[in-house]
């Protein structure tokens, strides 16, 4: 009969290591960032999203899949606009994993579920562009809303579709980058440097035309002006010739002698300037003072 004395010793380890072996095939546990598919034999049994510990058959398996958001960036695809223009669009989608045994049954790796995402984001994106015109969309002031619409609505198909065939969450699909194939932007900068000078064009005519207007305000109003000017200078010119006649008929009510002498001399200095030659008859009234004195201005 064998002698198994020797080996008794080594038992209690031995059942330690298998007690042990079980433990960490039985629990397992949970981090806040990621959640566990319980499997048996490759088939999904359970699905464990609450953090902490927990256990298992321990012929079982548990395999762990990030719960966190993840950023997948597509290669630039060429779309086709309604007005038949080629776009060339970079986007990118955010997106987790929301049902992990859909994820497992489908897919089965982050790799293959973005693949997947692909054709849909791009079906997507293509119908909803198909749709717009491409000044709808490349128009930076007037196209903010209907584009944030666009990506609203590509979103919400997306998610819809993601989730329903392969459990993915997609929370959001936004474009980057928006270009144009290098065999249209030449016709689409001339048609865009065409539409810039035809408004060019129109605010210098609607300036033209407000300046014509401004200087037939400022000419109607400068006639204006100088026509109440003119009105109020020959008024007053008339006063003054009034008042002027008024002191010379009271001067000469006064001494009619000496006013007619002052305006003899008056005369004077206005005919008889430098180098003056005069060919008058010896009685003529005017030359009477010269002629005669300080007699005749008595």
């Amino acid at each position: 009969m064998r002698d198994w004395s020797p080996f008794r010793r080594y038992w209690p380890a031995a059942l330690a290591i298998l007690l042990l072996l079980g433990i960490r095939l039985t629990f397992f546990s949970v981090r806040e960032t990621e959640f566990v598919l319980v499997t048996e034999f490759g088939k999904p049994v359970a699905t464990v999203t609450e953090p902490g510990l927990h256990a298992k058959w321990f012929f079982q398996r548990a395999r762990y899949f990030d719960r966190r958001l993840r950023l997948y960036n597509p290669r630039p695809s060429e779309f086709l606009t309604r007005d038949k223009k080629n776009l060339l669009a970079e986007c990118y989608a955010v997106w987790r994993i929301e049902d992990p045994k859909r994820f497992v049954e489908t897919v089965g790796d982050p790799l293959a579920a973005e693949m997947r995402l692909h054709d849909i984001i791009w079906s997507a994106l293509a119908a909803s562009i198909g749709t717009h015109e491409l000044e709808a969309i490349v128009a930076p002031a007037a196209a903010a809303i209907e584009v944030g619409d666009l990506l609203d609505r590509v979103t919400a198909f997306t998610d819809r579709q993601a989730l329903e065939r392969y459990g993915l969450r997609v929370v959001d699909v936004r474009i980057k980058r928006l270009n144009l194939p290098e065999q249209n932007k030449q016709s689409v900068y001339a048609r865009m440097r065409a539409e810039r000078e035809r408004i060019a064009r129109q605010y210098r005519a609607e300036g033209e035309e407000q300046a014509l207007k401004i200087r037939a305000e400022a000419d109607r109003e400068r006639e204006e002006i100088l026509s109440a000017a003119y009105r109020e200078a020959e008024k007053l010119k008339g006063e003054g010739d009034a008042e002027a006649t008024r002191i010379y008929s009271q001067a000469y009510s006064r001494n009619p002698q000496l006013f007619k002498l002052l305006r003899t001399l008056e005369s004077y200095k206005k005919i008889f300037a430098d180098n003056t030659t005069a060919i008058l008859s010896s009685d003529s009234e005017l030359l009477k003072i010269l002629m005669e004195g300080e007699r005749a201005a008595r």
